[in-house]
């Protein structure tokens, strides 16, 4: 598993790390400070994938509004 800075990573390459991290966390008997360092990794890659969808949820509605028509328009 690379740590890349999270920033850098796209939404799929940020979800399968976090998904190796949940299946290592609930699988693997690890000390405490691997723990909590795995932990927080995933935390900040929870926190990265869920802006990643919010932002994209915001340009849908976006693109959504640009192509409805004014409401005079609609009526006919």
């Amino acid at each position: 598993m690379e740590k890349s800075s999270v920033d850098q990573l796209s939404y799929e390459q940020a979800f399968s790390e976090l998904e190796q991290i949940v299946n290592r966390l609930e699988s693997e008997t690890l000390n405490l400070d691997e723990s909590l360092t795995l932990y927080e990794r995933g935390q900040s890659l929870s926190a990265y994938c869920a802006g990643l969808l919010e932002s994209a949820e915001l340009r849908v509605q976006q693109i959504r509004l640009e192509n409805q028509l004014p409401k005079n328009e609609q009526d006919d």
